[in-house]
């Protein structure tokens, strides 16, 4: 008799095998049930385990699906995570090796860096208020190991949410000297405006994404830690990168992060 594979590690295997030979790979929904978001984050946290033992360091995490319209796009009422790692990090004026994402897009995001746990179970804004220690204007350079971003909401969960890369600023900005709804947000690339968004758009302020992130690690049993960074959530649409271009993102009163994404020369 033959036995039966298991679907989650199947996926799992297939997205890693990707991430390896940097070939993207078919949608994994043929292996689960497309709404299946339970199986989703199982194989995500599969390859998360996987990828901490090989010597991978967890420093945040990312929200994905802010924007209504993508939701809707999508079927879903809720945004999504994913784990980022510190191998994922650049500074502000990096050059970033276009061979390091799959399909790359940038979003203009604000990041937010964590000062204490985010523990109890019935967190609360004024939790997150006192426990955000600054942020930082931020570029997600996100990509998808799926081909063609033939993509469903299962299959960019199990793809950690289709993360890629991020740049952060340098400037830290603490939370009372903004209001982070207001913000605008413009990005350029080569000097050209390829986006314009605010802090409304990410579900109508970036603390409420951080708000809804900070609920779901303490339910699943992975909460924000001390010195976590959280990617909030774009400000604005995705871009297409091609090797060569110059990202430049500037958030009114937090400020600008640049990167340029070359051959890592």
């Amino acid at each position: 008799m033959v036995k039966k594979s298991d679907p989650i590690k199947t996926a799992a295997r297939r997205i890693r095998n990707a991430v390896n030979s940097a070939r993207p790979c078919k949608p994994i929904r043929d292996l689960i049930k497309k709404d299946d978001l339970e199986a989703a984050y199982k194989i995500q946290t599969l390859n998360t385990e996987t990828w901490i033992s090989e010597g991978r360091r967890p420093v945040g995490r990312k929200v994905g699906l802010t924007a209504k319209t993508v939701q809707k796009q999508l079927g879903v009422d809720q945004p999504d995570f994913g784990m980022l790692f510190a191998d994922m990090e650049f500074c502000d004026g990096d050059e970033i090796d276009a061979s390091l994402v799959m399909q790359p897009r940038a979003e203009g995001e604000v990041a937010m860096v964590l000062d204490n746990d985010l523990l109890h179970e019935q967190l609360t804004l004024v939790d997150l208020l006192d426990s955000v220690a600054y942020v930082l204007p931020a570029i997600e350079i996100v990509g998808s190991r799926i081909a063609n971003w033939d993509i469903t909401i299962t299959d960019t969960i199990a793809d950690n949410a289709s993360s890629g890369l991020y740049v952060l600023g340098t400037k830290p900005v603490h939370l009372s000297d903004i209001d982070l709804r207001m913000c605008g947000m413009v990005m350029e690339n080569k000097g050209q405006q390829v986006a314009v968004g605010a802090g409304a758009a990410c579900l109508g302020n970036p603390l409420n994404a951080a708000l809804w992130l900070a609920r779901k690690m303490v339910e699943v049993d992975m909460p924000l830690l001390a010195g976590d960074v959280i990617m909030s959530g774009a400000l604005g649409p995705m871009a297409p990168l091609s090797k060569g271009d110059v990202i430049e993102v500037r958030i009114s009163n937090i400020g600008t992060v640049q990167a340029y994404f070359g051959d890592g020369t």
